[in-house]
């Protein structure tokens, strides 16, 4: 028992705050974002975007970024030689329609939870899945032909840090069982079929949610024989989370995005 109380008093709760608190606290790398004033509009970040997610229109000397491409490398960042591309720390990037993040800037709506209790958040939550889909929501995940790094940060929303079950969201084995599919990876050819059965075998009503650059975009991987543009051209989608890969928090945000739209 001694050794219980003492391993409780050495190891405090881990678990995050989020989406009652921003993550101010921890440093990572967001979105990035062009200081059109300070922008020369030269080319060299469309020249080295490896995803093509830079648009320069010289003509009307207008210059965005599709973020449903990047890959976050920060290579714009490194190239640009008046500092013009910066990176953010700005993450909850997810999109109903794939459409709103195309060509930059994009106003993100900012987390309706700020303001609120964290217990409220909960409660709010617990209360949409319910009247939804019953008592929580199930969540099947699909690996489309991803590199995994998407998969790991899925994984990540299970650990103590982000406890993902403490707003009654559960990962299940089959889609049989599942209220949510997602998807990570571009849709390799070895995999549609695959996706599709997954998706037909997941009851109504039912979401989708595309993880990822691949899953958006296909990413660095587009316009390839042996991938799709985004797993849009294979099944429905409900949601789009950006990055490569997007944070926990990210996913936790376009799960939260795609109740909000049931």
């Amino acid at each position: 028992m001694f050794k219980i109380i003492k391993k409780i008093l050495k190891y405090p709760r881990l678990t995050q705050n989020y989406p009652k608190y921003p993550l101010k606290s921890i440093p990572f790398i967001g979105k990035p974002e062009i200081d059109l004033e300070k922008c020369t509009r030269c080319g060299e970040c469309v020249k080295r975007c490896p995803s093509n997610a830079i648009v320069l229109d010289k003509e009307a000397k207008d210059i965005g970024i599709n973020y449903d491409d990047c890959v976050f490398c920060s290579l714009c960042e490194e190239v640009c030689p008046v500092g013009a591309a910066q990176m953010t720390s700005k993450f909850e990037l997810a999109q109903k329609n794939r459409n709103d993040l195309r060509k930059s800037p994009i106003i993100i709506e900012e987390s309706r939870f700020l303001d609120q209790s964290y217990e409220l958040v909960c409660s709010e939550l617990r209360t949409n899945i319910r009247k939804t889909f019953g008592r929580s929501l199930h969540i099947r995940e699909v690996d489309a032909g991803s590199c995994n790094g998407c998969d790991s940060e899925i994984n990540a929303l299970s650990n103590p840090f982000n406890d993902i079950e403490r707003l009654g969201i559960n990962f299940v084995a089959s889609p049989r069982h599942a209220d949510m599919l997602l998807v990570t990876g571009t849709g390799t050819r070895n995999m549609q079929r695959a996706l599709v059965k997954t998706y037909n075998a997941t009851p109504d009503p039912k979401l989708v949610v595309a993880v990822g650059a691949c899953a958006c975009s296909g990413g660095i991987f587009k316009d390839t024989y042996a991938t799709g543009n985004g797993i849009d051209c294979i099944v429905p989608v409900d949601v789009y989370i950006p990055g490569c890969p997007p944070r926990p928090q990210a996913i936790i945000y376009g799960i939260l995005k795609a109740l909000d739209r049931v």
